[in-house]
């Protein structure tokens, strides 16, 4: 193809490089110049033309376009008819969408010319969304490259392929334990009905059992009577071995687990098993939201027929990090997170940090375990404080009361705001209540830190800080270490009337069981979220740099 200025006499049957107006007449780019254009542009008193000159062989960018995407067209996948050098492929029923990925790849870098863009792979879908485009970059393309990479494109199955959803009879084990509210439960249906729902499927009556692995054996036994495809249990305590009660009560129904954990995140603790031929898996805590998280990779493999073996969920990781991302094909309530291409940033919110200083510190007396200085004569507290000014969050509130001004002596200088708890005899439940009440009413959240915490450092904080978003329904977020609760916790401002009228020498991790449903669990790498220093005998097992001097 020759590309370029040729004058009006050589330029009849060239195709218009440029849309021009000549005249009333508008001579559109990608239109062939014909004798009526020819004139029209001489009657302007153009001499030349920029336009595009086929030679032998060269394929007009429709008929190429057209002929690419013909090998390219499977079962329920549709495509549009080929205009300005493009065909769209789309689906024609909800399913699964399967691209061969090295072979769209190889079809892309047969020539610049070509270009095939896609969904991800293992993308969902639903009917007449655009799956793949097929554009042919410049006006025409040699015949000698379209034809090796239709070549390519025949070689085999199609490379996009899509795999219908099935119509599956879901059975759900819901387990409770005392202290859990029904509203937890209720939701934590409807949101699984809803996933169901989405994928085609339909949830059978879910059964209600106690956390025990017989009650929930027999619950599975019951669903496999009605007629379940696919069996579920969420238990009413996060799966944490796949030994747990939920995983038991699957191999007491006659199955056995085949896979624990994967690496997606939200969805690390999801177990995978199966009864007979019925696949059985025991959900992970965070399929109690909407969210995207480990299980949808799961189910819409499952619902297309697919398999998931051990293998599969482990080469589940690259894209399985799902926290804060938007711009996913899954079903779920609510996008949030990284914004769209185009779109304005959504600000992050403020959120305090509460430091807890104000203890007696009496499994140390007579020492204040918060003032005793380490082998460089860093006191405890000064670096829990120095940790936390590390992370983001903002304003620091240090709460003080017993030794209060040594403790402000040793932070001296340091960009943090003083809270004093008048009432902290009377235990922690009266420092963390000064603390909240001190947040600044601009705060969405804080994070209350222990000071006798200083393992836990500022990435941490900021893991936990990540994933607070009240649109999500993560409304408290708590770090564990191989699924045990730690600290620090952060909670959502609309909880701080309730920290309020907490009483006596106990701090607000009851209220966790109460709103079960608002609350995010962060798995921590290791276990510094659940070591806090309070004796003389704890200070034997810091790192020996952080020791006190005279401590081996």
């Amino acid at each position: 193809m020759k590309f370029g200025p040729a004058p009006l006499e050589e330029a009849k049957g060239a195709i218009m490089a440029h849309s021009q107006k000549v005249g009333e007449r508008m001579i559109r780019k990608g239109s062939l110049l014909d004798d009526a254009a020819i004139e029209a542009l001489r009657a302007a008193g153009r001499l030349e033309v920029i336009c595009a000159r086929l030679e032998p062989g060269d394929v007009p960018e429709d008929i190429a376009a057209d002929r690419l995407a013909t090998p390219l067209v499977s079962p329920l996948i549709a495509r549009s008819r080929a205009a300005t050098g493009r065909v769209n492929l789309s689906a024609e029923v909800p399913g699964l969408l399967r691209i061969d990925t090295a072979r769209i790849d190889r079809l892309n870098t047969i020539d610049e010319a070509l270009t095939i863009g896609t969904l991800p792979d293992y993308a969902v879908v639903a009917p007449k969304d655009l799956i793949a485009t097929i554009k042919i970059i410049p006006f025409s393309v040699p015949g000698n490259v379209l034809s090796v990479a239709e070549a390519l494109a025949r070689q085999g199955a199609s490379p996009p392929t899509l795999h219908p959803f099935r119509r599956l009879n879901v059975g759900l084990v819901v387990t409770e334990l005392p202290g859990l509210k029904d509203s937890v439960t209720d939701k934590t249906i409807q949101i699984t009905e809803a996933r169901i729902n989405a994928l085609t499927g339909t949830l059978l009556p879910p059964v209600r059992c106690a956390h025990h692995a017989e009650p929930i054996g027999r619950s599975l036994d019951e669903l496999i009577a009605a007629g379940a495809d696919l069996l579920l249990v969420i238990g009413a305590s996060a799966v944490v071995d796949r030994r747990d009660v939920g995983p038991a009560g699957i191999v007491r129904a006659g199955g056995e687990i085949l896979h624990f954990g994967m690496p997606v995140d939200p969805g690390n603790l999801i177990c995978l098993g199966r009864i007979g031929e019925r696949p059985a898996h025991e959900l992970p805590g965070c399929a109690r939201s909407p969210s995207l998280n480990g299980i949808d990779f799961v189910l819409t493999r499952l619902f297309a027929g697919l398999p998931v073996t051990s293998r599969d969920v482990m080469r589940m990781g690259v894209g399985g990090l799902l926290k804060e991302m938007e711009t996913r094909p899954m079903p779920r309530e609510k996008a949030t997170g990284t914004p769209r291409s185009g779109a304005a940033p959504r600000s992050a919110p403020t959120i305090a940090a509460v430091i807890l200083g104000a203890g007696r510190s009496r499994r140390m007396a007579p020492y204040n375990k918060l003032l005793v200085p380490d082998k460089a004569g860093k006191t405890m507290i000064a670096r829990v404080v120095d940790n936390v000014l590390s992370s983001n969050a903002r304003p620091i509130l240090v709460v003080l009361g017993h030794q209060a001004e040594q403790i402000e002596h040793v932070l001296g200088g340091r960009p943090v705001r003083y809270v004093h708890a008048p009432d902290y005899a009377e235990g922690l439940s009266a420092s963390l209540k000064a603390g909240i009440a001190a947040v600044p009413p601009e705060c969405a959240a804080a994070i209350v830190c222990l000071g006798d915490m200083p393992l836990v450092t500022g990435r941490m904080i900021d893991r936990l800080l990540s994933m607070y978003d009240p649109d999500e329904g993560r409304l408290i977020v708590l770090p564990t270490f191989r699924g045990k609760q730690g600290n620090p916790m952060l909670w959502d401002r609309r909880f701080f009337p309730e920290i309020l009228q907490i009483s006596g020498d106990s701090g607000a991790r009851f209220l966790v069981g109460k709103h079960t449903e608002s609350v995010c669990e962060v798995e921590m790498a290791d276990d510094a979220v659940l070591r806090d220093f309070d004796t003389t005998e704890s200070l034997t097992t810091l790192p020996k740099g952080m020791r006190p001097v005279g401590v081996e």
